[in-house]
């Protein structure tokens, strides 16, 4: 998967992407309650489109949040719906960015296939979230969707979603794993930074 194909094509979906996003409010509720997402955190949220979990992370009272996305037009749309001042907008790699605060917890919400290099993204991600803190992939649909929505609309751009047992060995170098659901309704790992 080229990081440049998935710019692109991120950056064209960008304008009618809440349009089509379906979410399902008790899923991410019950995402966000695993990820310890509460009042007077630092939440990194990774993959964050136009900002669909921002409006939540605000409702429980998060200090600030720091939300990027390799896509220049995702963030431009974030940017218009959100002008909270907790809120940062970041157009970045997530892969490689090198951020200047430490994270209590941070969330990749329905964006884990499209990064090419999951071993770097985790060991990255890694070095900015403080000891104690979460680090949660997610998805707010069973794996069984995900990939077969991925193979079917986005092929080019993603890669298969890992089970639950690939997920927890990729966070084992870094992460205690203290959660895992896989089911009909949505797939998620928590890990609690050693």
């Amino acid at each position: 998967m080229d990081k440049q194909q998935v710019v692109k094509f991120f950056d064209r979906m960008a304008p009618g992407w809440d349009a089509g996003t379906i979410g399902n409010d008790d899923v991410i509720k019950t995402i966000l309650d695993y990820a310890g997402v509460s009042e007077g955190l630092a939440v990194l949220d990774v993959g964050c489109g136009t900002g669909v979990l921002v409006p939540y992370y605000l409702a429980r009272d998060v200090a600030e949040i720091t939300a990027v996305d390799i896509s220049k037009k995702m963030i431009e749309c974030a940017r218009k719906k959100c002008t909270d001042p907790s809120v940062s907008f970041v157009c970045a790699d997530a892969e490689t960015a090198q951020f200047e605060k430490e994270f209590d917890c941070c969330v990749i919400y329905n964006a884990f296939p499209h990064f090419p290099n999951p071993p770097a993204l985790i060991k990255n991600l890694s070095a900015c979230i403080k000891t104690g803190g979460v680090l949660t992939i997610a998805h707010g649909h069973s794996r069984e969707q995900i990939n077969r929505h991925h193979m079917e609309h986005a092929a080019s751009v993603s890669v298969e979603l890992m089970d639950d047992d690939a997920l927890s060995a990729l966070l084992a170098p870094y992460f205690n794993v203290v959660v895992t659901v896989s089911d009909g309704c949505m797939q998620q790992i928590v890990g609690i930074k050693r």
